[in-house]
């Protein structure tokens, strides 16, 4: 794993470890305190405080599950419906996979972003795993019909011949010899979905269609920027920037984690 790699890595596990341990050790207290309002940096604030007092970097902190939550969550449920929909067709064949092909085709027609927004204004979201999912619905065709691609290409292989000659079942040849072939393109493909979910969510909650928790990072960012006013006061830059520099971070941090994945399972990008 090259240098840059192993930067996106720590980023990831450093971003992990706030999400999971962070919350026990700094706590957030939502009452407003409107006395503290934007409070500028100190020992006690080391961000400084929001529009109604509360701590910015305890509100980073547990924010920070909701966006590591909604962004696997939508990379697991955009694999999973790539996976069914994608080698499903392409095992099926016939007019399963026809079918199946045109609502991929259809489903990559459509603007994803302006639909994701007015879906998550027409249905409530409440939780992360929900939003996850809606996003994960828009989130899955390409990849679908690449993993359809691959599998057509996998079945023409001497391998998959042997197996078929050998009287070897479908489910041994998915599990055993196909799937296998996929992980990692499934597994750069997951890391990608995660990155672009992050960016869809923000834009969603920056335009205040999902009201999640004050403290969720895009609501921050809203509340910034449209709400509170501080986008116009010297003193609220910090409250604005701290969110936005954290989410820059995360999404640096995958991109260069993607790169050394890709370049672990593609020997063509390695270094001599």
């Amino acid at each position: 794993m090259n240098p840059r790699a192993r930067v996106g890595l720590a980023g990831l596990l450093f971003f992990l470890v706030v999400a999971l341990l962070g919350p026990w050790f700094i706590g957030l207290d939502r009452m407003p305190n409107y006395e503290a309002r934007f409070a500028p940096i100190s020992l006690a604030h080391w961000l400084g405080t929001d529009y109604a007092g509360r701590d910015v970097l305890a509100q980073l902190v547990h924010g920070s599950r909701d966006i590591l939550t909604i962004a696997f969550s939508t990379g697991l449920f955009a694999v999973l419906l790539a996976l069914l929909i994608g080698v499903g067709g392409a095992l099926a064949g016939g007019i399963v996979d026809a079918f199946l092909l045109a609502c991929t085709d259809v489903f990559l027609t459509v603007p994803s972003f302006p639909l994701m927004a007015i879906l998550s204004a027409l249905f409530r979201v409440g939780d992360p795993i929900t939003f996850g999912l809606l996003l994960a619905l828009w989130s899955w065709p390409g990849l679908a019909r690449s993993l359809r691609g691959q599998v057509l290409s996998l079945q023409q292989r001497e391998f998959i011949e042997v197996c078929r000659l050998m009287r070897m079942g479908t489910w041994h040849i998915l599990w055993r010899e196909i799937l296998p072939n996929l992980v990692p393109y499934l597994t750069l493909n997951f890391i990608l979905i995660a990155r672009n979910a992050i960016t869809a969510s923000v834009g969603i909650m920056m335009l205040g269609l999902v009201p999640l928790r004050v403290e969720n990072w895009g609501m921050m960012l809203n509340l910034a920027a449209f709400q509170s006013g501080a986008i116009f006061l010297p003193q609220g830059q910090v409250y604005l920037l701290a969110p936005l520099l954290a989410i820059v971070l995360f999404q640096y941090s995958l991109i260069l984690f993607a790169g050394g994945v890709e370049e672990i399972f593609d020997p063509r990008l390695r270094r001599s």
